[in-house]
């Protein structure tokens, strides 16, 4: 007898339906797998086989093929073990057929017949409408996951049994509800490090709240023990909370990505993501055989710290640039093209010279002019450009490490954080790709960041002086644009656009 049950692969972050035919007829026992299956596919009918035993059903000892379509997409992981056994139930007449059709079917199973939580249910359980799914099969530790999908019915169990006795009395169970106004609040994690415990660093403060206002990029650059890591850990803590629809984005990557399994159903969590100075190119973009999400994508909406920025290879550093300017990584192989979000917040740190000392007014710098030239050329102009500010850090007084912290909590930054992207946003209200001021192209400045005739003598001179780049002064502008929105101001004024240049550090220390 001949049954189909219905699956999903991940392509990228995107899901595709995949079609599980099972064929049971005469012929010598054994079982195949057609359908470009990788290893942990083919090792499914070794499971699958010792499953339905201990579970109580009777395996049937006839030729069992198994093709998995489309024949040419190539299936990987051991979420089809679950559809695959459901298969051989319903093609050996042990389960009802009636639902197959309007079901889609993942999950990995034990030997003892338990299912175990798999990765991207989230997304193949967002495209399942698209593919004709009125309802969503999973292991119980997928529930929250899977009921993320709106308009979509998600049935969880602990063990095949339980599967098999749905199909066959599907009266008896309900489907797994949400409540959205739980999954959305705000979790605690970004909260535990608050600005309130920096002493002193006003400068490095103020370019932390305009970075998290207007989503721009930043680099720390000061000696050792001057507190540029500690700095931008508090970044997270206040950026707005993540919307609905941008959890729910976050967590299509990370389900993709396989990190949900012991983190609950949502990311309700900003990411912040510190990848090593020994991380490779694909680790950052993402990449592999059959590409993955990097890094930057799971930075995505939230913050990727790079510490010690002079420490990681040039060439990985550069892989950087694209995904900054167009917020999104494609990547491409012989046989696919895949693209990833990658709209995250660029924070860096770095010491001035080799030695870490240059411009200290405790510790004189050793280093010689040509060896801070090479230290900084590991940085190219065009990386630099695209971070738009660029803060030096001083070491503290003695008393200023002495003293107790006296400034601002991140709750109370954070709400004048919230207020400007609010003001952002009516700014954007026809704008669909439009989340923050960093993402302003050329044509949204000329609308939104007039100058004045002071204002514009300002910044030519400024571009004269630094050397800057027509991407970096366009950079300055979208500083200054967030600038007025912490003040309230509608227009741009001098003052604004004067703060902004000031955070130039390093086009003014080369």
């Amino acid at each position: 007898m001949l049954a189909r049950v219905w699956s999903g692969a991940i392509v990228g972050i995107d899901a595709v339906k995949v079609g599980v035919e099972v064929d049971v007829s005469g012929g010598l026992p054994g079982i195949v797998v057609l359908g470009l299956p990788d290893a942990a596919v083919q090792e499914s009918k070794e499971r699958v086989k010792a499953t339905l035993k201990n579970s109580g059903f009777a395996f049937p000892m006839r030729k069992i093929v198994i093709n998995l379509t489309p024949a040419d997409l190539r299936k990987e992981g051991p979420c089809f073990d679950l559809p695959i056994s459901v298969g051989v139930l319903a093609a050996s007449e042990q389960v009802n057929t009636e639902l197959l059709e309007n079901y889609l079917f993942l999950g990995e199973v034990s030997l003892d017949g338990s299912l175990r939580p798999v990765a991207g249910v989230l997304p193949i359980g967002a495209a399942a409408n698209k593919m004709g799914i009125t309802g969503l099969v999973v292991p119980a530790d997928n529930a929250q996951e899977a009921a993320l999908v709106k308009g979509l019915n998600v049935y969880a169990f602990k063990h095949l049994a339980d599967v098999a006795d749905f199909l066959n009395n599907p009266g008896r169970y309900q489907p797994v509800q949400l409540d959205e106004k739980v999954e959305t609040q705000p979790g605690a994690s970004s909260l535990q490090a608050d600005l309130k415990d920096v002493k002193a660093q006003a400068h490095a403060r103020r370019a932390l709240e305009i970075a998290a206002a207007g989503g721009h990029n930043l680099i720390f650059v000061g000696p050792p023990g001057s507190g540029k890591t500690m700095l931008a850990r508090r970044l997270p803590g206040i950026l707005p909370p993540l919307s609905f629809p941008e959890a729910l984005e976050v967590t299509r990557i990370h389900s993709v990505a396989g990190l949900l399994k012991n983190r609950g159903s949502l990311v309700r969590d900003r990411p912040f993501r510190s990848p090593h100075h020994s991380a490779s190119g694909p680790s950052l973009v993402g990449g592999g055989t059959f590409p993955r999400p990097g890094e930057i994508s799971l930075s995505h909406l939230g913050v990727l710290f790079l510490d010690e920025l002079t420490e990681f290879k040039r060439d990985v550093l550069e892989f950087l640039r694209q995904p900054l300017e167009d917020g999104f990584v494609t990547i491409s192989r012989t046989k696919q093209s895949v693209t990833f979000p990658a709209q995250f917040t660029l924070v860096a740190s770095t010491n001035p010279c080799p030695c870490g000392y240059y411009g200290d007014t405790i510790q004189q710098c050793t280093c010689s002019p040509r060896q801070r030239e090479q230290y900084w050329a590991k940085l190219s102009g065009p990386l630099m450009d695209r971070i738009d500010l660029q803060v030096a850090v001083n070491r503290l007084k003695p008393e200023e490490i002495t003293q107790q912290p006296t400034g601002e909590a991140s709750a109370t930054v954070r709400e004048r954080v919230q207020k400007a992207r609010d003001r952002a946003s009516v700014r954007f209200n026809h704008e669909a790709n439009l989340r923050c001021n960093a993402q302003m192209q050329s044509h949204h400045l000329q609308k939104w960041c007039k100058l004045d005739e002071a204002s514009r003598n300002l910044l030519e001179n400024a571009i004269k002086k630094l050397g800057l780049s027509a991407r970096a002064s366009d950079r300055i502008l979208k500083v200054a644009r967030t600038i007025a929105d912490l003040a309230g101001d509608e227009n741009l004024q001098v003052h604004h656009l004067a703060e902004a240049i000031q955070y130039r550090t390093i086009d003014r220390m080369q």
